[in-house]
């Protein structure tokens, strides 16, 4: 397990690119000096020693070894002793759909990415809480199994697209059910099951019936909903541009609008409730509200409790890279012109 001390100091690898830019500009405007000092034959001649490829080597050992010194800032460190702790907490599932109606921009950017924001917010609201993630559209998939690691856990959100599922449509009923085997738990009395959706469903009779089902192993089920009544339609882009809109087989144009009523049946029937996901603060705050208020249960988890600093490999590397520069000069190495590996032999 690796740990970052101090991530901020990774901006200053931003000089990097600044000093190669700056570096060809030199290049550019010494070609155009010398050019009206001399013809590039006469200036090989003036100056015989003078290597074309060391500088460039010079800049990459410099390069190197200040990239090398800015890793040593932000401070690696690696985990050395790894023991179990005991957390209080739920066990909390997300099935987050990622249909093609998803796509519709009646909340901005589209309802998917309000989606991905939502659960984003209420991962951070949260202390020690289990999650898993399930990503469904026409079915569902498993994106995350129940972990403690939020990194993770956004990660995995962040990567989910309508285009990950093959199977195109809406069965709710499907990530009900995939969700029922997250819960590993047998001591586990404590099982939330967020559903975010704009509600449409193209198995409304089996859905409810799956919740009945989840209710019946102690799942509760909270709806989210994202999208507007008045519906939008559902664009189709490639590379972010706008390419059409998505049509049924009448040519007519698909309009996409939240179907809260099928929420709401399926939170009432999984003793949960519905949140409307319009306002992400306000969501999140009913939300924690919900979860604090329920009885934690303790679990077990592994985590890293001791942490050995490595900056100090980075910053010796860095530095002896650094001296290394300080004598590596613009002339040619007379060894190295011998073997000729660079092709520095002059052509008489």
């Amino acid at each position: 397990m690796i740990q970052l001390d101090e991530k901020i100091y990774f901006y200053l690898l931003c000089i990097v690119p600044v000093i190669v830019v700056l570096f060809v500009l030199l290049l550019f405007w010494k070609k155009r000096t010398q050019k009206k000092f001399a013809e590039l034959p006469l200036l090989k001649r003036l100056t015989p020693e003078r290597s074309s490829f060391k500088s460039t080597l010079k800049l990459i050992f410099f390069l190197i070894g200040l990239s090398l010194l800015i890793i040593a800032l932000v401070n690696p460190k690696i985990g050395t002793k790894l023991e179990t702790v005991k957390r209080e907490g739920v066990d909390i599932v997300f099935a987050l759909d990622v249909s093609k109606s998803m796509l519709a921009e009646d909340i901005a950017p589209n309802r998917l990415e309000k989606a991905k924001r939502l659960v984003s917010e209420i991962i951070n609201n949260l202390a020690s809480d289990r999650i898993g993630i399930i990503a469904y559209a026409g079915q569902a998939y498993p994106q995350l199994p129940i972990t403690t690691d939020y990194g993770a856990a956004k990660m995995f959100l962040q990567s989910m697209n309508t285009d990950m599922l093959t199977s195109q449509g809406t069965a709710i009923n499907e990530a009900i059910n995939l969700a029922t085997t997250y819960y590993n738990d047998e001591e586990q009395t404590n099982r939330v099951l967020f559903i975010i959706s704009d509600g449409e469903d193209h198995s409304e009779n089996s859905t409810l019936s799956a919740v009945e089902d989840a209710k019946n192993e102690g799942i509760r089920i909270f709806t989210i909903g994202v999208g507007k009544a008045k519906g939008a339609p559902i664009p189709i882009k490639k590379n972010g541009v706008l390419q059409t809109l998505k049509k049924d087989l009448e040519g007519e144009v698909v309009i996409t609008k939240l179907n809260q009523t099928i929420l709401e049946d399926i939170a009432s029937d999984g003793d949960g409730e519905y949140i409307d996901g319009a306002n992400t603060e306000a969501a999140v705050t009913i939300i924690t509200e919900q979860l604090n208020q329920m009885d934690k249960t303790e679990f077990e988890s592994k985590q890293f409790s001791e942490y050995k600093d490595q900056y100090q490999w980075f910053l010796g590397v860095g530095l002896l890279i650094l001296f290394l520069d300080i004598f590596l000069l613009d002339r040619k190495t007379k060894w190295l012109k011998k073997l000729n590996l660079f092709n520095e032999k002059t052509v008489e």
